[in-house]
């Protein structure tokens, strides 16, 4: 897709960042060097898409590129390569999903299609209501917990249709759930259960075990050469 179809038709009039914001903007300047300005470029873009409900007008990109010393136009370059940064207005719940191959081996076709059946969106979309916008992105790097969206900040691992349906239908209502793996793994531990290490004994129980283990008891007897 090209910049200018990404680009909202509707643009405000003015941007400007926040009192809190150039605050942290300083800071963030404080860490490179005076000629290196541009470095600043993706964390400025992040405060700036925070501050305007989760996308960038165009206005932003110029508060932006006069904050960190450069052109528009490359601002624009960072700004639409990144699928972080939304370039016209998105839903409360901005759901990024994993099509890459680990998430489709382990199911995200299911996964899209829960969200078309219950939302009506394909990618680049949002729903009629206004609540929900839909992308689908490439690698999110939870291949372990496939298949997995992210929505805005969180991750939400270890989908199938029906997690996704429930997951749905909770942020419908505002009912945010804990991020992580919906079927309730720690970290990407295995399934069912682990099964490399099935002995392990308590730590505390092992070393007990050690102290009150019995040893041989050896006697001297009156040939063994000591007086």
């Amino acid at each position: 897709m090209s910049i200018s179809r990404r680009i909202a038709d509707e643009q405000p009039d003015h941007f400007a960042f926040s009192a809190e914001n150039k605050k942290l903007i300083k800071a963030i300047m404080a860490k490179y060097p005076k000629e290196r300005k541009a470095s600043a470029v993706l964390p400025l873009l992040d405060l700036a898409q925070r501050q305007h409900d989760n996308w960038l007008p165009m206005k932003a990109i110029e508060a932006v590129a006069e904050a960190c010393d450069m052109p528009e136009i490359r601002v624009l370059e960072v700004a639409s390569f990144y699928t972080m940064f939304n370039l016209k207005p998105v839903g409360k719940y901005f759901i990024q999903a994993c099509g890459t191959t680990p998430c489709w081996l382990r199911g995200s076709n299911e996964v899209m299609r829960c969200i078309k059946d219950k939302l009506g969106i394909s990618s680049g979309q949002t729903s009629a209501c206004g609540k929900f916008s839909l992308l689908e992105v490439e690698c999110l790097g939870a291949c372990v917990n496939a298949p997995m969206v992210q929505i805005n900040d969180d991750y939400y691992e270890d989908l199938d249709y029906m997690s996704m349906s429930v997951l749905i239908d909770r942020l419908d209502a505002d009912d945010v759930p804990a991020a992580g793996s919906l079927r309730g793994r720690q970290g990407s531990q295995p399934e069912p259960a682990p099964t490399s290490l099935t002995n392990v004994v308590d730590f505390k129980d092992a070393s007990t075990a050690k102290k009150t283990k019995s040893s041989p008891k050896t006697t001297k007897g009156k040939g063994d050469g000591h007086a």
